[in-house]
């Protein structure tokens, strides 16, 4: 299956070796920034791939049937919407969009064209995340009383200047945005999907050279009448200290934390059915830094279900559920009041001026 890659930035590595490790036929890379395109070329061994500045010419080219693009975030709709026009299958590193109606728009004209969109929440393939996944689909929880997630990392100055998009509404957002929401669509996709309000609150605390926010707080009434608790923030000294999330159930009670959601920390479930021991040490992995494995498993999901005409574990509408709830919270913070679900139409550019403009 022919390949091409569109960003070369700080995930990009974990595209490239997804890429390889799943022997796909690697036809193009591409990023405006040469520096970068000849870096990742040198780095992993891509002398065979051609190298493209501009996305177009290698969609023309190339003709990949699958692209994987991840650049800033405010040109994730655009740059998908060209790929599916195309005819290419896309991954989308998340966020899918910065607003609803690009995520409809790319919903829908994947479905006019044909082709398969996956969100890249990769979390979704953690070990970890998988056994939790089957203990609800058996409903070993009973009923779902609530859970919380909790996103408590360091993200300083010098990682800002790397880019300048990152922390603007137009291109990024805040600390929700980029580094909580994997935790939250976990969040959000093992607490019932459907949410009735949500009520947050979010503040900039110790980066005055953004827009946007770096902590945010928020509870979150699903339909199915349980409830969520989200925390986030990139405020945390001097390090990233953990992303956990805790499910609790009227027959079960689970703790999964580490870097990145990636070790059961705690398993308890009535029906006894595994000594909780046994759980913990078996479904723990300890990836090198917070984007864990879970690429290159989402990587042959995709695969899969383009050669088998089905849709992906993580779909389009995954990804919007994700971005929906993000948004919800900065609606809600900034009107004061509770916001109720769906929204209609929210966009991260809705919230310029909020912390001042940066500096």
């Amino acid at each position: 299956m022919k390949y091409g890659l569109i960003g070369c930035g700080r995930i990009s590595p974990n595209h490239i070796m997804a890429a390889k490790a799943n022997t796909l036929d690697f036809v193009g890379i591409c990023d405006t920034n040469k520096e970068k395109l000849q870096d990742k070329t040198s780095k992993f061994d891509l002398g065979h791939v051609h190298q493209y500045i501009n996305y177009h010419e290698m969609l023309e080219k190339e003709r990949p049937e699958l692209v994987a693009i991840a650049t800033e975030s405010g040109k994730h709709a655009a740059i998908a919407l060209d790929c599916i026009e195309a005819g290419c299958n896309v991954i989308i590193e998340k966020p899918i969009a910065l607003s609803l109606d690009d995520a409809d728009a790319i919903i829908k004209s994947a479905k006019e064209k044909g082709v398969k969109v996956c969100a890249n929440h990769q979390n979704r393939f953690n070990k970890s995340v998988g056994k939790i996944r089957k203990a609800m689909e058996e409903e070993r929880f009973g009923r779902m009383f609530y859970g919380t997630a909790h996103i408590r990392w360091c993200r300083d100055k010098n990682y800002y200047e790397q880019a300048g998009w990152r922390g603007t509404w137009e291109q990024d957002g805040g600390a929700l945005m980029n580094q909580c929401i994997h935790n939250i669509d976990l969040l959000r996709w093992m607490m019932g999907d459907e949410i009735e309000e949500v009520v947050g609150m979010t503040d900039q605390l110790n980066h005055p050279y953004l827009e946007a926010e770096d902590l945010g707080i928020a509870l979150v009434k699903f339909k199915n009448g349980a409830y969520g608790i989200i925390e986030g923030t990139t405020d945390i000294y001097p390090k990233n200290l953990e992303e956990t999330l805790y499910l609790f159930g009227e027959k079960g009670t689970v703790k999964v934390g580490g870097q990145s959601v990636n070790k059961i920390e705690e398993w308890r479930f009535a029906d006894g059915q595994e000594r909780p021991e046994e759980v913990i040490a078996e479904f723990a992995e300890n990836p090198p830094n917070v984007y864990g494995f879970g690429h290159t498993p989402l990587y042959a999901d995709m695969i899969d279900a383009i050669t088998n005409g089905r849709e992906p574990y993580v779909n389009g509408e995954a990804g919007k559920r994700a971005l929906e709830l993000v948004l919800a919270i900065y609606k809600s913070a900034a009107e004061g009041k509770a916001v109720k679900l769906p929204l209609n139409k929210c966009s991260t550019v809705d919230f310029k001026g909020r912390f001042g403009t940066g500096k």
